[in-house]
Order: structure tokens, then C-alpha cells, then sequence
């Protein structure tokens, strides 16, 4: 069993939740968000131990999908938090069978149509990203993300070479 840590964002609280074999888990449609390196990843709970997200750039410099996926595999070894959500317009089924409408689109966008942009579209109608909005209200902060990426796809991308080489 792979255990993932979930943290309710800004009340400190955090719960274990384990993503096979479950004993609790998130509320369905809850907003997720798995920090990285420079940025964070986000996606909605959908039950199952599952969450649709924007691939995008999640796993490598490869664009990806929006995909139904396991919690783990969501989380990639990262903590994971629960965004509260202020007044939702959707209830929790409106925005999981919103998130599973767009299963397979490919369309994904960094600045427009990223991963924080598909949960807020999800649970509120308007696609939009506060990290984004950050970022060009701060040039100084695109450059801190980017080198973040840049070191966080270059170390996988060695270590991907060192498996292979000793295999």
C-alpha cells in the first residue's frame, strides 16, 4: 500500500490517507494540489482514490493530457493538499462529472490552460491560475520557476540516465 500525505491547506491539520485500501480520503470534487519544485501541481478528487488533472508538464517536458489518475501517481512521491474551496459554483458531483467531460483534451497551455486553470473551471466556471497571475505581477518569480523546472526535469532526467545505465 502507498501512502500519501494529505494536509487541508492552511490549517496545519494533516491526515494520512492511504491511496489503496482506504479509510479516508478527500470529498469528492475537493481541489487538490501536490507542491513541486517551483510550482504546484493541481487536480480533482473524482472517489476511487482517483483525480483527473492537466498532465501537462506533471512528468516530463512531454505535454500530457487531462487524465483520470491514481491518487500516487497524482502525487508523484509529493505531499499532497486539499485547497478549501470558497463557495463553489458546482456542487462536488457538477464538478466531477466537469472534470471527467474534458478527459483526453490535449489542449494544455501554461499560461492559459494549465492544471490550476482545469480545477478552478471545474469547481467555479472560470479557468483561471493564481499562480500564473503571481508570476506575471512578479518577473522576478517566472525566472525562480523556471530555473525550479529546469533543475526539477534535468535531475529526473538524470537519474533516468543512471537507472539505465547500471540496468
Amino acid at each position: 500500500m502507498e501512502q500519501v500525505t494529505i494536509q487541508m491547506r492552511g490549517t496545519g491539520t494533516v491526515q494520512n490517507w492511504l491511496s489503496v485500501g482506504l479509510r479516508e480520503e478527500p470529498a469528492l470534487g475537493a481541489h487538490l494540489i501536490s507542491p513541486r519544485s517551483g510550482y504546484s501541481h493541481h487536480g480533482i478528487y473524482v472517489g476511487n482514490g482517483n483525480v483527473v488533472h492537466y498532465a501537462g508538464f506533471a512528468r516530463s517536458f512531454h505535454l500530457g493530457p487531462v487524465e483520470e489518475a491514481p491518487m500516487a501517481f497524482f502525487a508523484a512521491g509529493h505531499e499532497v493538499w486539499i485547497e478549501p474551496s470558497h463557495r463553489p459554483t458546482y456542487d462536488q458531483k457538477e464538478a466531477v462529472d466537469r472534470a471527467r467531460s474534458r478527459l483526453g483534451e490535449n489542449q494544455y497551455s501554461l499560461l492559459t490552460n494549465n492544471c490550476e486553470h482545469f480545477c478552478e473551471w471545474c469547481l467555479y466556471g472560470q479557468a483561471r491560475s493564481r499562480q500564473v497571475d503571481e508570476c506575471l505581477a512578479h518577473p522576478c518569480a517566472v525566472a525562480h520557476v523556471t530555473m525550479s523546472l529546469l533543475r526539477a526535469f534535468f535531475s529526473r532526467g538524470a537519474k533516468r540516465s543512471c537507472a539505465h545505465a547500471i540496468a
